[in-house]
């Protein structure tokens, strides 16, 4: 089983870093979890794509992990040779954030079907909402969704990926949970989305420092690591992102009490398990 971050940025644009999107690949299936600015683009660096994903699941629906969902349905639909549904699972709200994303796409759905003889018909999108504790098994693999905290957004949803005799947690953004214990138990990779909060606590605005409350500090991440006893701790999705050349300092608060293997991830960064 390998994941590959194919996105570890945040919402703040960088020129290095896509919004958020990790890849989870057993042998030839590939399970993409959110969709964050620029995630064909990864995916093609990556050899993959969106024709080739073999389901996509949302850890909620903050914009900057679903931003590139409709590039995913349009580059899917157009270049599969036929008909090609795009299996979607998320969390509750996920449907009409489908439906309402093939509204946006209407006009464009409509030029290509006019100029496309073989195009008869608009993209398809199948989206099941999964509850809390839901669990799917399919080919091998096993993958539990669980509810983390993210409040006030609701719900969020992290996913348990079970294959090979191995496991890998998404935690997505959220903060210590039983939600997040659950997925992490014993994981051989746990990806987890992080802030400095020393530093994001010395931001002049607001709405920067009120990201603190709702998001694990590396701190947190390193904590919840050792108390599962997770394998291999890949930290994701920085607010703020690392200097080139200071990763190790991100990566401090987290050494500071977990002694596994830590990643500070970048795009691309693939691990096999």
């Amino acid at each position: 089983m390998d994941v590959i971050i194919l996105g570890s940025g945040s919402p703040m644009p960088h020129p290095e870093r896509a919004g958020p999107a990790t890849l989870v690949q057993v042998g030839q299936q590939r399970f993409l979890f959110d969709c964050g600015r620029g995630v064909l683009m990864r995916a093609a660096a990556a050899g993959f794509g969106a024709q080739n994903i073999s389901a996509l699941f949302l850890t909620h629906l903050h914009s900057d992990h679903t931003t590139d969902f409709n590039d995913v349905i349009t580059t899917r639909w157009v270049m599969s040779p036929g008909p090609s549904p795009l299996r979607v699972f998320g969390p509750v709200g996920s449907r009409q954030f489908s439906e309402r994303t093939l509204a946006t796409l209407e006009t464009d759905i409509g030029y290509r079907i006019a100029h496309h003889e073989d195009l008869t018909e608009g993209p398809r999108v199948e989206t099941r909402e999964l509850e809390p504790g839901a669990v799917l098994e399919e080919d091998g693999v096993r993958i539990l969704a669980m509810p983390t905290d993210h409040s006030p957004v609701h719900p969020t949803l992290s996913f348990r990926i079970e294959a090979e005799g191995k496991v890998v947690a998404i935690a997505g953004d959220t903060i210590p949970c039983d939600g997040l214990d659950a997925i992490c138990q014993d994981a051989d990779v746990y990806v987890q989305t992080v802030i400095r909060s020393d530093l994001v606590s010395q931001a002049p605005a607001l709405r920067m420092r009120d990201v603190i409350d709702y998001h694990s500090d590396v701190a947190q991440a390193g904590q919840t690591a050792a108390r599962c006893n997770v394998g291999h701790l890949v930290l994701n999705h920085f607010v703020p992102a690392p200097p080139p050349g200071r990763e190790e300092e991100w990566a401090a608060d987290a050494r500071a009490c977990f002694d596994g293997k830590i990643s500070v991830s970048h795009d691309l960064l693939k691990i096999t398990c």
